[in-house]
């Protein structure tokens, strides 16, 4: 709880087992988060029976891909104050403290893992993923009158639950570009939204799309696509 808002915590996860039980309850160490969502997409791994091992609220996605589940967590979420991370390890949970700094100001609060002074040593974010990232979030910055901004693919995110009703029916994206979507459909309803700068650290299990340089060089032309896409009025199909 903080100031009297109930902060809940979505937490994606597909073949995650090595980290989860840290993760979830490294959120509710803080002392102000009142409920994790952790969201099984499938995995073949153990981390449904580890995620059950915690106090967290466990719920199966079938669709797969990072954003069905991003999706199905936003739903379950109960919070007045709503985040959505990842439980890998990259994150520090203390961050939330940053956002809630300008909760009461802001509606959507978009992290940056971009600032080269709080990339820590281990963490998948070399030259290229840094660069590309702040290149396409320029191009969604500009096309779509946003904040500054400077990534595109953090996942650690806050919104309120109000601004949450008003763009959730409008995703259409089930795969790893949720992300940007998230974005510009916040910023085409008019939310109120910055970016800040937050900590990032080595990964603990296998990366799913930026271990590979081909998977994230696709991925990034897929976010750009859209992001053009949506700026002149073509519809999204791809989930």
């Amino acid at each position: 709880m903080w100031k009297g808002k109930k902060i809940s915590v979505v937490l994606p996860a597909y073949n995650e087992e090595k980290n989860i039980r840290k993760a979830v309850n490294d959120f509710f160490s803080t002392k102000v988060v009142d409920e994790v969502v952790v969201v099984n997409n499938n995995s073949k791994d153990k981390t449904l029976d580890e995620a059950r091992k915690t106090k967290a609220k466990v719920v199966t996605e079938m669709n797969q891909g990072y954003g069905w589940a991003n999706r199905r967590g936003l739903y379950e979420a109960t919070g007045d104050y709503i985040f959505t991370c990842e439980p890998d390890g990259t994150f520090t949970p203390e961050d939330i403290f940053k956002f809630l700094a300008y909760a009461e100001e802001f509606d959507v609060i978009f992290g940056t893992r971009t600032s080269k002074s709080l990339i820590w040593s281990g963490a998948n974010m070399g030259l290229f993923l840094r660069l590309g990232n702040t290149a396409v979030a320029k191009l969604l910055e500009y096309l779509h009158n946003g904040p500054c901004l400077t990534d595109v693919g953090c996942s650690f995110k806050f919104i309120k639950k109000d601004a949450l009703h008003k763009i959730r029916k409008q995703f259409t994206v089930g795969g790893s570009h949720f992300s940007p979507e998230f974005m510009i459909l916040c910023l085409k309803n008019k939310l109120r939204c910055v970016e800040i700068p937050i900590n990032y650290g080595q990964r603990i299990g296998e990366s799913k799309i930026t271990g590979s340089f081909w998977k994230a060089w696709k991925l990034g032309w897929v976010m750009i696509f859209m992001i053009i896409g949506y700026r002149f009025g073509i519809k999204n199909r791809k989930i």
